[in-house]
């Protein structure tokens, strides 16, 4: 008899499977993949959603609580017998008694995954090195990598991108609100202040560094899915974080300021030659436009504009967005 779901679902807090899966392969244990395949009705979850189940921890969620209980049930009976199945839950299910309040209808496959699983080896390694790659399995073989086709019998086939990174540049409340809600919300979180106190800011999950800037970014590294968010509110660091960010590969770099800062802070941009595309993609003034100025205010406007833009390929510039579309030093009235 398996133990019950808690009460409070805070497993569901979780929306990228990875860590669940690395937590279950590194204790040796073998786990449950549950992935929501079809969706009709408009569910609270998309498709491609996953949970986890293992003998360590329930993560995930599909429903908010409609049908995890019963799913869980599902499961662990698949982690008895390893024989892999389809719940249809909704219009259609052999299990009319079991409502969803969404009048959604929901197909979900469920796996058994060995610990010593190689597409689990694969999968966890990619997430380690930051790769691109689907998973593709009829629920016997699987396999994943960066170049995969769905063969017929399969049931899934997800990709996975790399995690969201946020690298946060600055040491006041305000860049201590954006840090803290980032890990808050998931997201791999570094807060750089150069020079500043030798202990950690007191926050679960958060990364800290004492190095300059552009020390900081070279050692993190940058990528497409990597977000930097400069808000020091001293001139000399945003400069040096902002040519250390603005020519690197990292998908989302931001400035908190107001506007008629921005041309002291582009400046040395403009005179090392880098290129006015590139200067454009700056998010100046950063964050969402919500009207507030207080340092969570802040802090929910850049993490809102940073998950507004985060796609598979990355952080893209979307028309429903705040970015400007002139770039920077002229929408600050500054010479080109």
């Amino acid at each position: 008899m398996r133990d019950p779901l808690p009460e409070w679902p805070m497993f569901g807090l979780s929306d990228d499977a990875r860590p669940a899966l690395r937590r279950a392969r590194d204790a040796g244990q073998t786990l449950v993949l549950a992935t929501l395949i079809a969706l009709d009705g408009g569910g609270p979850r998309p498709p491609g959603t996953q949970m986890v189940f293992s003998p360590l921890e329930v993560s995930g969620y599909f429903s908010g609580g409609c049908v995890e209980s019963d799913i869980a049930d599902h499961a662990f009976a698949c982690l008895e017998d390893g024989e892999p199945r389809t719940l249809v839950y909704g219009a259609g299910s052999p299990w009319p008694d079991i409502r969803l309040l969404c009048g959604a209808r929901l197909e979900i496959f469920l796996e058994r995954v060995p610990a010593d699983d190689p597409a689990l080896a694969n999968l966890l390694d990619a997430d380690d090195g930051r790769q691109v790659v689907t998973w593709v399995s009829d629920g016997v073989t699987r396999a994943c990598a960066a170049e995969l086709s769905p063969w017929p019998e399969a049931a899934v086939s997800r990709l996975y991108a790399p995690a969201t990174r946020l690298i946060v540049i600055g040491g006041d409340p305000t860049a201590i609100a954006i840090a803290t809600l980032g890990a808050q919300a998931g997201i791999e979180t570094t807060l750089v202040r150069s020079k500043g106190p030798a202990t950690p800011p007191p926050v679960a999950g958060l990364a800290y560094r004492r190095d300059s800037a552009a020390e900081a970014l070279a050692a993190i590294g940058a990528d497409a899915w990597t977000a930097v968010a400069i808000a020091s509110h001293d001139l000399e660091v945003d400069r040096e974080a902002l040519m250390a960010a603005v020519p690197s590969s990292a998908g989302y770099v931001g400035l908190l300021g107001a506007r008629r800062r921005l041309p002291d802070r582009i400046a040395p941009l403009q005179a090392a030659g880098v290129p006015e595309a590139q200067i454009a993609r700056i998010h100046a003034p950063i964050g969402l436009d919500i009207g507030g100025k207080a340092p969570w205010e802040v802090a929910v406007s850049v993490i809102g504009e940073i998950m507004a833009e985060r796609g598979a390929e990355g952080f893209q510039k979307r028309s429903s967005g705040k970015t400007e579309t002139l770039s920077p030093a002229a929408a600050a009235g500054a010479p080109a």
